[in-house]
């Protein structure tokens, strides 16, 4: 893991925890855009999506969400903060603005340049 100070570990903390529920607001406030659906009424309401509602967004949301997950995870057991590429320290900063970050910037540029069609700039 890299080493980072018991502060610098409590601002990640509140970075994975806001950056958390930001997305999850994002989600129930573009899933409720549509329509003005109970929670009894979701299932039937995902099933069928109105047009109007950006499902590219939704699902990088959520993608993102389950990347903040692991990263929690990740953090619990010690192993937070390397690149899984190249195994070197993401840095503080860098997590701190983007607390999912699972690559360095170096090993992110590559993998932008290598899939190009897969990668959300996130540097």
């Amino acid at each position: 893991m890299a080493k980072f100070t018991e502060d610098e570990l409590v601002q990640l903390k509140a970075a994975l925890r806001k950056r958390y529920l930001d997305l999850q607001d994002e989600v129930r406030s573009e899933l409720t855009h549509a329509s003005d659906s109970r929670d009894s009424d979701l299932a039937e309401y995902l099933n069928n999506i109105p047009d109007d509602i950006d499902t590219a967004l939704v699902d990088r949301q959520i993608n993102e969400m389950r990347e903040l997950e692991m990263s929690v995870k990740y953090l619990s057991e010690l192993e937070f903060g390397d690149c899984i590429d190249c195994g070197n320290e993401i840095g503080f900063e860098r997590l701190l603005a983007y607390p999912s970050a699972q690559r360095c910037i170096q090993c992110q540029r590559q993998y932008e340049k290598a899939f190009p069609q897969e990668a959300n700039s996130s540097l």
